[in-house]
C-alpha cells in the first residue's frame, strides 16, 4: 500500500515530525510505504517566520505552489492521501481537490489543532487571517474518507460535521525521550520549550517565577521564544534558540515543567480547547513533572496530583511551583509515575497501529 503525506511544514516542524514522519518507520512495518512531501524546505521554514519573511520568501513560496501541482499528479500513483492539516498553508483547498477529484485517492486528513478555529495570527495579524481561508478545515473534513485528530476535542468537532474521526494523541519516541539522571546540588530548572506564537503563554506566569525567586533558588531555561532578550527581575534566565539536534535533552535536563495557557490576546478559549497536549506527553516521557493549565485535552493528560499539578490562578502556580522546587523526592515521585503513565498510554507502535488502521479504512472504502 502506497501512501502520499503532504504537509505544509518540513521536518523542523513539531506537526510535521511527529504526526507524519515518524511513523514512517513503523508504517513500512506494517506494509504501508509513506513519501512525505512538505510545502516549505528547512531554508524556507525558517526565513518565513523572521519579521519580513513573507516578501523575502515569496520566490521560494511561488516555487513550492507549483511543486504542489507535481505532488497533485503524483497522487495519482497512490493508495491513499495523507495531508498534515493542509497542503499548504495558505489559499483554500484547491491542491487537495486537485489531487483526489475524478477517481484520485482517498484522502485521510490529520489535524492535531483547532485549525477550524478563526485565529489571529501575532506575527501576521489580519493579512495572515485573510490568507489561511478559515473555512478550509470544514472543506477538507467533508471531503476526507478518515479524519485522525490529535484529542478527542477536535474529534467531536469533526464527527459534528459527519465525518469518521480516529483519535490519535501526538506522541514522542520514549527510547529517545527518556529520563535522565537528575543532579540534586545544583539549583533545579523549571523549562518551558515553545514558539514566538506561544511565548505569551510562559509571560502570563512571570510574575508568578519573580515572587517565588524571592523564596526559592532555580533556573528558568526558555527554549524557542524567539525574542533577543529576557529579563524577570531577580531570576536566572537562559535564553535559547530550539535546535532540532538539542531537543530531547532541552526536555530531559529540566526537573520541572511549564505549561501555561491562558485566554490572552488573540488566543480563543475554543482554540486552546483544542490544543493537544502534546508538551505534556514529553514532559511526563522524560520522568519531569509539570504544572499545566488545566485547558481542554491538558485537563485530562497524565494524574494530575500524580503526574502533574493543575493550576489556573497565580495562587495555584505559586503553590504549586513551590511545592516541587522545595521537595526533590516529590519531584522524583512525580516524574516517575509520569513516566510510567507515558509508556501506557503514549507510544509510538500503538499509534502507528491506529494511523495504519486508519489509512487501511480509508483504502477500502475507495475500492
Amino acid at each position: 500500500m502506497n501512501v502520499l503525506a503532504l504537509a505544509s511544514y518540513p521536518l523542523e516542524a513539531a506537526a510535521t515530525r511527529y504526526r507524519v514522519v515518524q511513523f514512517v518507520g513503523p508504517l513500512a512495518e506494517r506494509g504501508i510505504r509513506v513519501e512525505v512531501r512538505p510545502f516549505m524546505d528547512a531554508r524556507l521554514f525558517k526565513e518565513f517566520y523572521r519579521p519580513g519573511g513573507v516578501r523575502r520568501s515569496a520566490a521560494g513560496l511561488l516555487g513550492s505552489t507549483l511543486r504542489r501541482f507535481a505532488d497533485a499528479w503524483a497522487s495519482r500513483r497512490s493508495d491513499v492521501l495523507f495531508v498534515q492539516r493542509e497542503a499548504m498553508m495558505f489559499g483554500p483547498p484547491f491542491f487537495e481537490w486537485l489531487s483526489t477529484a475524478a477517481g484520485g485517492p482517498p484522502l485521510v486528513l490529520d489535524l492535531d489543532d483547532a485549525t477550524y478555529v478563526p485565529y489571529t495570527s501575532p506575527t501576521y495579524g489580519r493579512l495572515g487571517a485573510a490568507l489561511k481561508f478559515f473555512g478550509k478545515t470544514d472543506a477538507l473534513i467533508r471531503r476526507a474518507s478518515v479524519v485522525t485528530c490529535g484529542n478527542p476535542s477536535i474529534a467531536a468537532y469533526v464527527a459534528s460535521k459527519g465525518a469518521r474521526a480516529v483519535v490519535i494523541p501526538t506522541v514522542v519516541d520514549t527510547d529517545k525521550f527518556c529520563p535522565a539522571p537528575k543532579t540534586e546540588a545544583r539549583a533545579p530548572v523549571l523549562g518551558w520549550v515553545g514558539t514566538h506564537s506561544t511565548f505569551p503563554f510562559l509571560e502570563s506566569i512571570f510574575p508568578v517565577l519573580q515572587e517565588l525567586a524571592r523564596e526559592h533558588r532555580f533556573r528558568l531555561r526558555v527554549v524557542g521564544a524567539g525574542v533577543g532578550r529576557m529579563e524577570i527581575p531577580g531570576v536566572e534566565v537562559e535564553n535559547l534558540e530550539w535546535s532540532l539536534e538539542r531537543e530531547t535533552e532541552d526536555f530531559r535536563t529540566m526537573d520541572v515543567g511549564l505549561y501555561p495557557l491562558t485566554t490572552l490576546g488573540n488566543a480563543p478559549g475554543e482554540w486552546l480547547a483544542g490544543k493537544s497536549g502534546f508538551k505534556a506527553v514529553q514532559y511526563m516521557s522524560v520522568g519531569v513533572p509539570f504544572v499545566v493549565t488545566p485547558v481542554g485535552v491538558c485537563a485530562e493528560m497524565g494524574e494530575a496530583g500524580r503526574t502533574h499539578f493543575c493550576a489556573q490562578t497565580p495562587d495555584e502556580w505559586r503553590a504549586a511551583l513551590a511545592s516541587l522546587l522545595s521537595d526533590p523526592s516529590l519531584r522524583r515521585r512525580m516524574g516517575a509515575a509520569g513516566r510510567e503513565h507515558a509508556l501506557l498510554n503514549y507510544t509510538v507502535p500503538a499509534q502507528a497501529e491506529k494511523l495504519a488502521g486508519a489509512l487501511r479504512e480509508a483504502a477500502r472504502a475507495a475500492r
